[in-house]
């Protein structure tokens, strides 16, 4: 990759400090420097590819997406802790449980799914007092995770497991950002015991999964929910998946379902309340709306303007701000050649503000996003990925966000108390504070 913008090892480690802490101001300065794709050396393991590009964005996950795997970040670093299931495994590995898990999002299986979310959803925000302010990333993030583990379960005797499993996320989260960030101490982490520590995390977090699995196949009960169609999922040769696999992928399940969705819903909550006119009209759209019916699934595009404002959250505040690719063959980039085993890094962030494809893109504006007149944007908007290895759970995501902001502006008006979100990217982009103010309608 001798050829593409270069940002120096030297340039690396002299910003190492606010790499740690943000690393993408330090990268909006390369981009805006270099263009829309360069490689930055990290010193005798390489270089990494960064990329805004929306052709190559394209090419890597959707056109040419059989010369890219995932990255070891995910394959090997994330996998450590959390598994090898659909988010952190390629080729046929990946392919096999994919086939197994889809069927468990598909929007039928989902109209089952959407009364237990709704249910815990509503119990969740009673923890919200009239005119009280809170800080939305711990309440969002309670809340992702009892709708995943309600969705999951169908239970709810398992609170202390649940929060226990959430506190081990959260901890093996923050040392693996450490690993990956600081790749040049790995050495001592090792030596330390920190790894080893948080791999006896990961081990506790298996065991309590197992349990409960266990206690499922004891029961001999039918809930209908997520665990039910994971253990009916079969291999083409009738067998099902095993004890080991089972728990991977409910680990990933758990990390990914309920990180993602808390992060997006706090974002977009925060611009919701900075925002009052889009709030207004917000509320406008759904103030005449059932969220009683007994057909949910009838009633969600009713809130096609709630929808709308979720879609500008996650253009402004991308979750999966980066997609981390290898390339496992050679392929070709305009005059640029891909060599084989090369890092790629995809800045979905920087895509989705650069003024190139967007109208006003620091501006909080869901009519871009309006059914009736929005643009393709197909092509420069990747909140849940794309090809392949879209994210499996998009429906449940977007359909749970909804219900979420649907039955808060029903019963709220929202005040920003933060006036500027501040951003903290670890493995998906998190907010650092959002405290808002509820005011009953």
């Amino acid at each position: 990759m001798k050829n593409f913008p270069t940002v120096s090892t030297y340039q690396v480690l002299k910003n190492r400090k606010s790499i740690l802490k943000n690393p993408l101001p330090f990268h909006h300065r390369n981009f805006e420097r270099l263009g829309d794709t360069f490689k930055v050396n990290i010193g005798p393991s390489g270089a990494i590819l960064f990329t805004r590009s929306p052709e190559y964005i394209r090419q890597v996950l959707q056109k040419q997406h059989k010369k890219y795997h995932k990255s070891t970040l995910q394959t090997r670093d994330l996998a450590k802790y959390i598994g090898k299931g659909l988010l952190t495994s390629n080729g046929e590995h990946w392919r096999t449980h994919r086939r197994m898990v889809q069927p468990a999002f598909h929007k039928k299986k989902l109209e089952v799914l959407l009364h237990i979310m709704h249910a815990a959803i509503r119990k969740e925000l009673e923890r919200i007092q009239p005119s009280e302010s809170k800080d939305m990333l711990p309440l969002m993030g309670d809340l992702a995770f009892q709708v995943v583990a309600q969705s999951l379960f169908s239970r709810d005797d398992i609170q202390s497991e649940m929060e226990a499993l959430k506190q081990i996320a959260e901890t093996n989260q923050n040392m693996l950002i450490r690993e990956m960030r600081q790749p040049f101490m790995n050495w001592w982490f090792k030596l330390s015991g920190e790894i080893k520590r948080h791999l006896s995390y990961s081990k506790q977090a298996r065991e309590l999964l197992d349990t409960i699995i266990q206690e499922r196949i004891v029961s001999a009960s039918e809930k209908d929910d997520l665990l039910d169609m994971l253990l009916k999922a079969r291999y083409e040769d009738g067998t099902s998946m095993s004890r080991q696999q089972l728990i991977d992928e409910l680990l990933i399940l758990f990390t990914a379902g309920h990180e993602t969705t808390a992060n997006a819903l706090s974002f977009t909550l925060f611009l919701l309340a900075k925002n009052q006119k889009q709030q207004q009209k917000a509320f406008n759209s759904i103030a005449r709306v059932d969220l009683n019916g007994s057909n949910l699934m009838e009633t969600l595009p009713q809130l096609s303007y709630i929808k709308q404002c979720i879609e500008e959250g996650m253009r402004l505040y991308p979750p999966a701000y980066y997609i981390d690719r290898m390339s496992i063959k050679e392929d070709k980039f305009g005059d640029y050649t891909i060599p084989k085993d090369s890092m790629i890094l995809l800045a979905i962030y920087e895509l989705h503000r650069d003024a190139t494809f967007w109208e006003a893109p620091e501006e909080f504006q869901p009519e871009r996003f309006d059914p009736s007149v929005k643009k393709d944007f197909q092509e420069y908007y990747y909140p849940f990925g794309a090809g392949p290895r879209m994210c499996v759970g998009n429906n449940f995501a977007m359909y749970e966000m909804i219900l979420v902001v649907a039955e808060i502006l029903k019963k709220y008006e929202l005040n920003a108390v933060t006036k500027e979100v501040e951003i903290n990217p670890l493995i998906t982009l998190k907010p650092k504070e959002v405290i808002l103010k509820f005011a009953p309608r």
